[in-house]
């Protein structure tokens, strides 16, 4: 009989044991996220942006049907350069690993995973959420449904732009689910520092970030995710004069080729990518980079809480 219990990485398996901080990592990214060699790369300066903050980093994928919580050199490379790894969200864990597949999570997923694995931060690049013309076609991302019922911290640069933000963040409100500005009230659109739409609230330190995830567990009211939206400085992001002119070339020509449902981000951010020169890649890889930084150091400044409290 085949055994599905969680595998985890040797390093990640004793940080989880005396209760060091581990941060989560997704790995969309590396098998969808990013172009060839690039995408490989860049998953390992993830990982060492994570260790260098004090943190041991988990990337979560399935290899081989079994799903890895910490995956090691090896397993990262796999599913980096292998074809025909498999994109999982939460609903599709359980069959992909009776199928024996390659994948890679998503953001939904991994946060599932690591929130059962014991993980309560994670870091990604951007969530997804509610698409453009979702009032006809019910297009929303199964990352909003998880964060409702998923006790983790994820830190990302907000939705990208391709997204409906506003209707986005109206449903996150909706669901219960928490966001705040890491230094900012403004709410950032991924490539762009300011996507235009306002925070409830913002903090200012990982040690306050912290505070507010001990504050959820000492009150007893367990509900979803807390979002922590780390904009990029306005010196890194893209151009936002050439970000509007790409967005609008690139839903012009998604209407044009028919494209809908799980085409359409690939399509557009593919577009982003040739339209502006490579420009929009290099943005992408700051963000993460940024977001694996701030997570990590929030991991740290919990553990750092629990063990005065265990004192």
């Amino acid at each position: 009989m085949t055994d599905f219990h969680l595998r985890y990485g040797t390093e990640v398996a004793r940080a989880l044991r005396e209760h060091r901080p581990v941060v989560a990592l997704e790995s969309t990214i590396v098998s969808h996220g990013l172009p060839r060699p690039d995408n490989l790369r860049v998953a390992r300066q993830i990982e060492q942006a994570v260790r260098d903050a004090g943190a041991v980093p988990a990337t979560i994928g399935m290899v081989a049907g079994e799903l890895v919580v910490g995956l090691d050199d090896a397993e990262l490379t796999r599913l980096a350069t292998a074809d025909g790894v498999t994109k999982l969200s939460v609903r599709d864990l359980a069959v992909a690993a009776a199928a024996g597949a390659d994948g890679a999570t998503t953001v939904a997923a991994t946060s599932a995973v690591a929130a059962t694995a014991g993980i309560g931060v994670f870091a990604t690049g951007g969530l997804g959420g509610v698409h453009r013309e979702a009032a006809q076609t019910f297009d929303e991302s199964a990352d909003l449904v998880t964060l409702a019922r998923t006790p983790i911290a994820v830190v990302c640069a907000g939705v990208k732009s391709i997204l409906d933000v506003g209707a986005t963040l109206e449903r996150l409100e909706t669901l219960g689910v928490a966001v705040v500005g890491y230094r900012t009230r403004r709410f950032p659109g991924f490539f762009i520092t300011d996507s235009g739409f306002d925070l409830d609230w913002s903090l200012d330190s990982p040690e306050q970030i912290a505070a507010a995830l001990a504050a959820r567990v000492q009150h007893g009211v367990h509900h979803g995710g807390l979002i922590i939206a780390n904009p990029l400085p306005t010196d890194e992001q893209l151009d936002p004069g050439l970000h509007d002119r790409t967005l609008v070339e690139g839903l012009a020509l998604l209407e044009r080729d028919g494209v809908t449902g799980k085409g359409v981000t690939p399509y557009l951010l593919s577009h982003f990518h040739s339209a502006t020169e490579g420009a929009s890649l290099a943005v992408n890889v700051r963000i993460i980079l940024r977001n694996a930084d701030l997570a990590a150091r929030i991991a740290v400044a919990a553990a750092d809480r629990r063990g005065e409290a265990a004192r």
